[in-house]
Formats: C-alpha cells, structure tokens, sequence
C-alpha cells in the first residue's frame, strides 16, 4: 500500500491488462439490466500452496496504483472497437468508466489463511466485475513472491536475505519480486528499478565476467577495490578460494568488507573460509553465500558461519508456488434493500456466501489460534471476543483510494505478525495451515 515515487514516464492506462471475458459479461450484464445490481467480491484462497502453514499479503498497494489507472482511453477504446471485442453501447460505458466502489482488505505484511477474504469489492457488477483480472494478477504474484520469501528470512533468523532474481524473471515481475521480498524482511534488492520506485535499499558488485575479463584475479580484486574501497564484497570462487582469500586480504587489507563464495559445499567452504579469515586478521570480514539458494538451502546453513544470503530464482519464483491459488469471487448481490448471500456449489470448490467479518483470534498469551470469519447475517452482528483483531481495512471509499502506506509500515507490520504466530508455522516441512479457519455464518459467536 506504498506510494510510489514519482515517475517521469508517462501514465499508461491498465484497462487492457484484463481477460476478454471481462468486457463479455459486462455487455451482456448491460443488456439483461444485472450491470447495475449491487454486489461483493471477494478475494481469497481455499488452500495454501505447496502445503505452506500460512500466506503473506503482498501486492496490495500496486494494486492500488493500478486501480488508479483502471480507466479506458481513445487508445484502448479504438483497439476495442476494430477488434470487436464488444458493441458500440458497451464502448461507450467503457468511455466513462471510473471505480465509484469501496475496497476492504487485509494490511499487506499480514497473514491469510485458507478463507481468508484478503480484498472484498462493493459496487455494481458492471463496475467490479472489470477489476478480477487487475486483482488476481497482482495478488497473486505478489502473495506466492512474499509467502515464498517470508520462509527464506524465517529460516536465517538474524542473518540478511539480499534478492538478487532479476535474471531469473520479466522485467517488470524483477520489480515487484524485489518489493514483496523487501515487505517480508529481505535487506536489499540488486533490482535498481525497484530501488527507485519504492526506496528499497540496492546491493551489488561484481560478477565472475568482471574476474576473467582482467589478466588475472588480483588485477579484478585491485580494480574494484581501487572502485569500491575496500568495504567491497570480493568473489572469491571463480578460480582458487583459498587463494583468492589470501589475494583479497593482500590487496583490500584486514578492513575488506565481504566474500562472496557462489558455488561448491557452502557449508564446508565457510567453515575453511571463516578460519583463513581470521588467520589473516580479517576477522571482521563478513562471508556472503548465493548459488541457487532456497529456504531449504538457507536453514541447512543455519550452522556455517555465514552472514548473509543472495537469493536469486527461488524468490523471484515463488521457491516453485509461482500463484498463490487467490480467486475472486462474487459472494453478494443486492436483493431489494439488503445483499444476500450467493455461493456456487461446485464440488470441491464450496464457498462461503455473504460479506466477511474476519478477525484473528489470539490466546492469553498473544499467540494467533484461529482465523475466524463471520459471514452473512453473522457479519452484522458479529462481536468479536477478548483478544481478537480485525483484520479488514478500507483501502477504497467512492472510488478514491484511503488505504495507502509507506512501504516500511508494511515491513514492520510483518515482523510484528510474525511473532504472533505459533512455532509450527515456521516449520519448512509440508503441513497443514499454522491456524484453523472458522467460519460463522449464524447469528452469534
């Protein structure tokens, strides 16, 4: 939900990034009258993927940011019109288009579990039904990026994650990988776009092409330390390690500030590493370690004396869960005065009907025990218990977006929910979610 930081390129409209069946409905909500019924979408996951314990809301405030350039120009119009991709009546709805609704949703950093209602939309079914393909594209991406992340930096504890994937995806997925990843606790990013855009801190030196392209390795060390000073990170694996820790302490001196090692037994090469260090009085030298990392990889070197971890195709990938599995589901239509509850009864894809009242229910002891949804009529009279917290917040009021926060107040808000939750959460091995989801569709508790 950060704002982001002013762009000198041109606003591009978002209209198009859409499914066509969209613009279908639409026109023939238009026809049978249904456009203008009141409605409720929803957001949510029936599963979470991979046999994770629990998700990460990520994605939320550049969904907003798109939403703001939700809207249908000449461009886009024309495009429309020679494809024929809907009537002249639909095209001129579309020419007016602007999202008048209201949007709820969980604080991004947060957790969700299977059921959580992580965005809910009111508004006519014309104007909401337009935004499931805006919203599902970004939630899940970003949620499956910062799920994926947040078991990275659980498993190094106090250790950094640096991401370091923009090889490893589209240009533009690089950049919103890099401010998922930054949400759940990674340090920095090598993604400069992404440090421009939402201030996340960047790191970054040297590859193994900057060692081979000069004479030999201490002709690249002394280059990029003659670059970078000596508080530089030095590669030390492309040849000799042993070796080239003994050049890199010659030429930065006992100040160097890091060596990365990118391949070969991480575990046993830290361990020689660490000790030729300190032998050669650089014991203040940190030792970063990258190939191919994943959570797995990260909590088996919980004992080496590593000090930070860059983390390339397992963030920017979802660590192999690429969705979060979100859909958007209409879960309300008006019927006279009130909304009435609509669920569609497909087998294995049973929903709960109505609007959502959420709240996680905590122990004594502050620790997360239940996701409890009151749904329906319950949701109206809901009272939450001693130690529940609401976990719905506006993010949309009349179409003007409300719900915008520093990028940081997202990362804090993740550390602080992440305490909450109960140990087996942070277990890496496949189970079932950390916390039961309760769903309340009775009037009463």
């Amino acid at each position: 939900m950060p704002s982001t930081a002013p762009s000198t390129t041109a606003v591009q409209s978002t209209a198009l990034l859409t499914d066509r069946y969209e613009l279908t409905m639409l026109e023939a909500a238009l026809r049978s009258g249904a456009a203008r019924r009141r409605c409720v979408f929803e957001v949510f996951s029936r599963r979470l993927t991979g046999g994770r314990r629990y998700g990460v809301v990520a994605g939320t405030g550049r969904f907003l940011d798109a939403l703001e350039q939700f809207s249908f120009g000449s461009g886009e119009l024309d495009w429309l019109a020679d494809n024929d991709v809907v009537d002249d009546d639909t095209l001129s709805w579309l020419r007016d288009y602007r999202f008048s609704g209201d949007i709820d949703g969980y604080a991004e950093g947060d957790f969700f579990f299977p059921g959580s209602p992580i965005l809910t939309v009111e508004s006519t079914f014309a104007e909401a039904v337009l935004l499931e393909t805006l919203a599902l594209s970004v939630l899940n991406h970003d949620c499956a990026i910062a799920s994926a992340a947040a078991r990275m930096t659980s498993a190094a504890a106090d250790r950094p994650c640096l991401e370091m994937g923009s090889r490893r995806t589209h240009e533009e997925s690089a950049v919103a990988a890099a401010r998922a990843a930054y949400i759940v606790g990674f340090a920095s990013t090598s993604n400069l776009e992404a440090g421009r855009r939402f201030a996340i801190p960047t790191t970054g030196t040297s590859a193994h092409a900057f060692t081979l392209i000069h004479d030999d390795e201490r002709a690249a060390f002394a280059a990029q330390v003659a670059a970078l000073g000596a508080s530089t990170t030095l590669l030390v694996d492309t040849y000799d390690v042993a070796e080239a820790v003994r050049s890199a302490v010659e030429i930065a001196g006992p100040e160097l500030g890091a060596v990365r090692i990118d391949s070969g037994d991480l575990v046993g090469l830290a361990r020689e590493v660490r000790r030729q260090l300190d032998n050669l009085g650089a014991t203040k030298t940190r030792i970063v370690v990258t190939s191919d990392l994943d959570e797995h990889a990260i909590a088996t070197l919980a004992s080496a004396p590593v000090d930070g971890y860059g983390v390339g195709t397992s963030v920017v990938t979802g660590s192999g869960q690429p969705t979060a599995s979100l859909v958007y589901k209409l879960v309300a239509r008006a019927d006279g005065d009130h909304l009435r509850a609509v669920t569609k009864a497909s087998p294995g894809k049973i929903g709960h009907g109505g609007r959502k009242h959420a709240v996680r229910r905590h122990g004594p002891d502050g620790v997360a025990v239940a996701e409890v949804i009151a749904a329906g009529a319950a949701a109206d009279t809901f009272e939450p218990a001693e130690g529940d917290r609401p976990l719905l917040v506006p993010l949309v009021r009349g179409g003007d977006v409300v719900g915008r926060e520093p990028l940081e107040t997202a990362r804090s808000r993740h550390s602080e929910l992440r305490a909450q939750l109960p140990a087996e959460a942070l277990r890496l091995q496949p189970g079932g979610p950390a916390i039961e989801t309760v769903f309340i569709e009775e009037v009463g508790r």
